[in-house]
């Protein structure tokens, strides 16, 4: 069985690694073609984290680089088709929701190959993500559907896909968590501030409508440091909001701009913080699974189970809810959470025992 992997950002990268390890010590004789898009290109957050993982250099890497939605969906799907038409896999399988998983996707099914997704079913019903869109256009089209909840698995029954396409196996980027938790490691911020645990703050932002518009990004930072006291707030900040940051004035002696962490740095800074704050779905799957009190800056979430089981509260980017949030944190009032189910690093390898079970993902022929 020939299977293509298809990543692009740094998420995509921290899921794939568990299939990959999965495939490697199965010792079953399934082939992969590690296809990396380039839609994430910043060193931190694409080729650094295949160092950081231990993975294997790309079979293939389209470099598409920066652009709009509509640029790189045409770009991924212009160079895939031409690697699908080099050599076909049997199988194409993309993880998560973000432009090259669709892109791939679509490019695949046009030229009759299956598609697996993983980290299907996931829904925060908001149509201004791209991200919300770019799920169901990927779960609309697979042909197998690999779960992180139960909750996610029967979303996609109400969308009339059978039992024998969707398998709850849990959450690829725990595996990954709980491999490299050993290896975290202090990032230069942690010494040159004299950083100590639980006595800072982290944030991390990067979707469109919290840091597109300046007031908006203003606004929600001065809400967090007017609430934050003198702890220090870290914040890794994100090549697309690195210039918007510029335009704004916002003294504040104790809010840290940093540049882009390594994977191992980053989980470092969270396991040792007092708080998240965020609007990153990966990170509040993290948190909870790392114990940490996480604030999720939007008004949704496509993973439910981190607020209704883990440590994550949504309470959007309002003034009023970032103070009563943080209140509630320094008051020592946070809830204590739970791992949601199958969340226990084994995802991989449960993928892995489908995929070879599973008799429709051995038809076809491959071409050359």
């Amino acid at each position: 069985m020939q299977i293509d992997i298809i990543a692009g950002t740094r998420p995509n990268f921290i899921k794939i690694a568990a299939i990959i390890y999965a495939i490697e010590s199965s010792k079953t004789g399934i082939k992969y073609r590690l296809i990396h898009t380039g839609q994430h290109y910043d060193e931190k957050l694409s080729l650094g984290i295949f160092r950081d993982l231990n993975l294997p250099a790309p079979d293939r890497n389209l470099n598409i680089g920066s652009g709009s939605q509509a640029e790189q969906t045409g770009g991924i799907m212009l160079g895939y088709e031409e690697i699908l038409k080099e050599k076909k896999p049997n199988i194409c399988l993309v993880v998560g929701d973000v432009t090259t998983s669709m892109a791939c996707a679509i490019t695949a099914k046009k030229m009759g190959i299956k598609v697996v997704h993983v980290e299907a079913g996931l829904r925060s019903k908001d149509w201004s993500m791209p991200e919300e869109i770019n799920r169901i256009i990927i779960d609309s089209i697979a042909d197998y559907f690999f779960t992180t909840t139960i909750e996610a698995s029967q979303e996609l029954y109400r969308n009339g896909k059978s039992k024998d396409q969707v398998f709850f196996v849990g959450n690829t980027m725990i595996d990954t968590l709980l491999r490299f938790k050993p290896k975290f490691q202090a990032p230069e911020i942690w010494n040159k501030l004299d950083l100590q645990k639980k006595n800072y703050l982290l944030l991390t932002l990067h979707r469109p409508s919290n840091v597109d518009k300046i007031q908006n990004l203003k606004r929600i930072l001065s809400s967090i440091m007017e609430n934050s006291g003198e702890v220090p707030v870290i914040f890794p900040v994100h090549p697309r909001t690195a210039s918007i940051l510029e335009k704004i004035s916002l003294p504040s002696k104790n809010l840290f701009f940093i540049k882009p962490l390594s994977y191992l740095e980053f989980n470092f800074l969270l396991q040792n913080s007092m708080a998240v704050l965020t609007d990153s779905g990966g990170v509040t799957e993290e948190a909870t699974v790392l114990q940490i009190p996480c604030m999720t800056l939007r008004e949704n979430t496509e993973r439910p189970e981190t607020v209704q089981i883990g440590t994550n509260e949504i309470i959007g980017t309002n003034k009023e809810n970032i103070e009563k949030a943080l209140f509630k944190l320094f008051a020592n009032k946070w809830k204590k959470g739970a791992i949601p189910e199958l969340w226990d690093g084994k995802t991989g390898k449960r993928i892995i025992e489908v995929l070879i079970e599973e008799k429709a993902f051995h038809t076809g022929q491959i071409i050359d």
